[in-house]
């Protein structure tokens, strides 16, 4: 996964607790990595997942982090019907905001 900042929403635990959100982000770095899985498919994975459990600034951010990683928009075409697969319509109405950049 290309570095990348981290994200917005660890600010208040990176003041609060530097040391676990030091931890946290150690963590999903070792996790996000190319491996068996390339990186990207790992990102289109968690932007699933967003898709959901109905978060759209997140399934936005992790589209745009996955075509940073190399993932086509064709890839994110076919993980846009996998959500839909998995979650039904509202996880279809959550999907589409991969389609924002």
């Amino acid at each position: 996964m290309p570095d990348a900042a981290p994200p917005k929403w660890i600010e208040p635990l990176q003041e609060r607790d530097p040391q676990f959100a030091e931890g946290y982000l150690a963590l999903h770095q070792s996790v996000m990595k190319d491996g068996a899985i390339p990186a990207k498919y790992k990102i289109l994975m968690t932007m699933v997942v967003d898709a959901v459990v109905a978060h759209p600034e997140g399934c936005a951010a992790l589209a745009n982090n996955a075509r940073a990683a190399g993932a086509t928009e064709e890839e994110i075409n076919e993980a846009v019907a996998v959500a839909y697969q998995c979650g039904g319509t509202p996880a279809l109405v959550m999907a589409v905001n991969a389609f924002r950049t």
